[in-house]
């Protein structure tokens, strides 16, 4: 086997942390290597969370630290990057923190070895991680059923190595199947039939032949995986959703971040005092800009310290939301807050007819953020 190094960063979620024990349960082989951009900035939630993840494996999850100019570790990165940026806040559209405290730091520990980084997008989810543009990086997603990043399901059904895709998959196909195969293969792509309709139908006939098959395509261009002789990932056919992740934490020991833990409060709607519970849907900083109300009326009044924290960030005339925390935290405006999750979380209930639970709205937060923060 090549020399390819495995690594899988640990943001402090639930994702990842499952992630990290499936592959040491399941694939000892790799010896993957754990790692974590530490802004300073996580709550102590996610600090916690990754003590015990480190016990349960056995094994050291690596601080990566942020670099300033002079290539010097910073002690408090996201100040230092804060002041050189003039106290421009990052916001969803200029994410800054994620380049300087999240990718750079990655990039410069790799460095030019090949390199698998793991990503733990579930096979309940439809979004892509994060993609390192750098050659010697690929990402694999071993909780779906299509382990392969975009990049990579490109490059196979490239005109470049098309016919090595066709040839591989009449190959690792047996006899009954690769004539459905080709033909679903051989099929043009329309707008009613895209290269996702295409895949995924190749996978549903046969995930490891399929995998073989993009493995043998591999094997001519610089991907990492291309680069081994055997990668056990290809036979893998398991797809985890939500609960298969919630039940890996719970039966290794480490269990879930508490911060995804509801918490009971109440609002007052039209003179009736009424009882909601919130949470935090994410892992990252804990002033991150992603947040909803709620979230950030949770930071309020769970961590009241972090929040005074993330209010003083907000100067210049830059908040963190259109709203500034300064409103945000008024008696009346969070009760407002609070009552319109109430009235909001009660529609998607009926909506759903009861079957709703606090698994739920973590879940319908997924989608929004930064998937370099938060896989």
């Amino acid at each position: 086997m090549s020399k390819v190094k495995h690594l899988l960063g640990i943001s402090g979620g639930k994702d990842s942390a499952a992630l990290a024990l499936y592959l040491q349960s399941n694939y000892p082989e790799l010896d993957t290597e754990y790692y974590t951009c530490d802004t300073g900035k996580e709550l102590t939630e996610t600090y916690e969370l990754i003590g015990r993840l480190e016990s349960a494996l056995g094994k050291e999850v690596v601080r990566y630290h942020s670099f300033d100019e002079t290539k010097v570790a910073i002690d408090n990165p996201f100040d230092h990057f804060l002041a050189s940026y003039g106290h421009f806040l990052p916001s969803s559209g200029q994410r800054w923190c994620t380049q300087k405290m999240k990718l750079e730091p990655f990039e410069k520990n790799v460095g030019d070895e090949p390199t698998i980084s793991y990503v733990g997008i579930r096979g309940d989810e439809n979004r892509e991680g994060y993609i390192s543009k750098r050659e010697n990086i690929q990402t694999i997603f071993p909780f779906r059923k299509n382990i392969w990043s975009s990049d990579v399901i490109k490059t196979a059904f490239s005109i470049q190595h098309i016919d090595t895709l066709r040839a591989a998959l009449q190959n690792h196909f047996d006899q009954i199947e690769a004539k459905p195969v080709l033909k679903i293969f051989d099929t043009p792509l329309s707008l009613t039939f895209t290269l996702n309709h295409k895949v995924e139908s190749l996978l549903d006939f046969n995930t490891t032949a399929f995998n073989h098959a993009v493995h043998a395509v591999l094997k001519n261009t610089d991907y990492p995986v291309g680069k081994l002789d055997n990668y056990p990932l290809l036979e893998n056919q398991e797809i985890l959703g939500i609960d298969d992740i919630f039940k890996l934490l719970e039966e290794s020991g480490v269990g879930i971040p508490a911060y995804y833990l509801p918490v009971e409060f109440t609002a007052n709607i039209d003179g009736e005092i009424k009882t909601g519970t919130y949470s935090r849907s994410r892992s990252g900083c804990f002033f991150c800009f992603f947040q909803q109300k709620i979230e950030w009326v949770w930071l309020l009044e769970q961590h009241p310290k972090l929040f005074e924290k993330a209010v003083e960030y907000e100067k210049d005339g830059y908040t963190w939301s259109e709203e500034p925390l300064s409103e945000l935290m008024k008696p009346d405006r969070v009760n407002q807050i609070k009552a319109n999750y109430i009235k909001k979380t009660e529609r998607a209930k009926k909506h759903a007819q009861g079957q709703l639970n606090w698994k739920d709205e973590i879940l319908n937060s997924e989608g929004i953020g930064c998937s370099s923060c938060f896989i």
